[in-house]
């Protein structure tokens, strides 16, 4: 798909959530961490939803199953049914179904999402090379997940079984930190097999199939913390996104993301949702937003003003792509974001 290179993030003359009649709502780092509620999450969607906005919640975590994540969204004061969870397991699993026979024997390498989406689509799950699998499918299996699970998605993929990945994300957030991902756990198999699975989750075009098939949306609006799987995604799908600064991307990654990892709009967190954005106005050689103006130097991004530091990074951003376009800025921008505090 053919897509205009972003120089500069969007602005929005009304909130977001009047905008867009659907929000695809990453979960880690975007909702929760560690299963705790972010800062501002609980009544920022609930006054999104008030108002008329279908919320989506959207997952590469294949671990848990759609029942189960409505629930602990419920939980957190976010009344959620299981039919708005949309998991990379599902995604997976419907790709595996087009591919194999009715009833077909499936290895599993993860937890009860996978097996329950498989059986929503006719498959059998199994746990072993030896039960006559004709797909091996992989994915989040938590911190528990034995070792020798590996070693019998190796032996099946080695054979020649083709092999499935709910998604490669490489890490995950949580409470304590950043951990290691689905993506870390299928580089295990790659290195003992030398085989390539086939990937669902974002940002790969299987998600956002399934999600829209799943959701019906008409605008969906993405919103996410990784660029490199949400916001990518959303630009594959070719909607827009928001990227809220609460998970794994900070201001120098942000800085210099190439054009399929530029987000539409940039915010803290899901308030966002609820307000307009600042327009980035170019001016002379520079880029304006509220008191803020940023320029491209020789060899760093320099930035004068004072104000909303979300501002000075919005105009950091337009500066940085400009300077790019369709690559990745090389830039040093790390006096103006430590000026921002970011």
């Amino acid at each position: 798909m053919s897509q205009t290179v972003r120089t500069r993030p969007e602005g929005s003359a009304g909130a977001l959530s009047e905008a867009y009649d659907t929000a695809l709502l990453d979960l880690d780092g975007v909702v929760y961490a560690g299963g705790s509620a972010i800062v501002h999450a609980v009544e920022s969607l609930g006054t999104a939803r008030a108002g008329g906005m279908h919320l989506a919640y959207v997952t590469n975590n294949a671990l848990r199953t759609p029942d189960a994540v409505a629930a602990h969204l419920t939980e957190l004061g976010i009344p959620t049914g299981a039919a708005d969870v949309i998991t990379s397991a599902q995604a997976v699993a419907r790709l595996v179904a087009e591919e194999v026979p009715a009833g077909a024997r499936v290895l599993v390498i993860g937890g009860e999402g996978l097996r329950v989406a498989l059986r929503e689509r006719g498959l059998e799950p199994v746990e072993s090379a030896e039960d006559e699998p004709v797909a091996v499918v992989q994915g989040y299996g938590g911190p528990e997940l034995p070792w020798g699970r590996f070693a019998e998605a190796a032996y099946a993929v080695a054979r020649g079984v083709p092999w499935f990945a709910s998604n490669t994300d490489l890490t995950i957030p949580g409470a304590r930190g950043i951990a290691p991902g689905n993506g870390a756990a299928v580089e295990v198999v790659r290195i003992a097999t030398g085989a390539e699975p086939r990937v669902a989750g974002k940002p790969l075009p299987p998600m956002h199939r399934e999600t829209i098939l799943r959701t019906g949306a008409r605008r969906p609006l993405v919103v996410g913390d990784r660029l490199d799987t949400d916001i990518e995604g959303a630009f594959n799908g070719g909607v827009d996104s928001l990227l809220v600064l609460t998970g794994v991307t900070d201001g120098a990654q942000l800085l210099a993301a190439p054009p399929q990892h530029r987000p539409t709009y940039v915010d803290a967190d899901l308030r966002g949702l609820l307000t307009g954005q600042p327009d980035v106005v170019e001016e002379g050689d520079g880029f304006r937003c509220g008191g803020w103006t940023a320029t491209a130097a020789t060899d760093q991004l320099t930035l004068e003003g004072e104000g909303e530091a979300l501002d000075g990074l919005r105009a950091l951003c337009a500066a940085a792509w400009t300077a790019a376009g369709e690559g990745s800025c090389g830039l040093d921008g790390g006096k103006a974001l430590a000026r921002l505090g970011l």
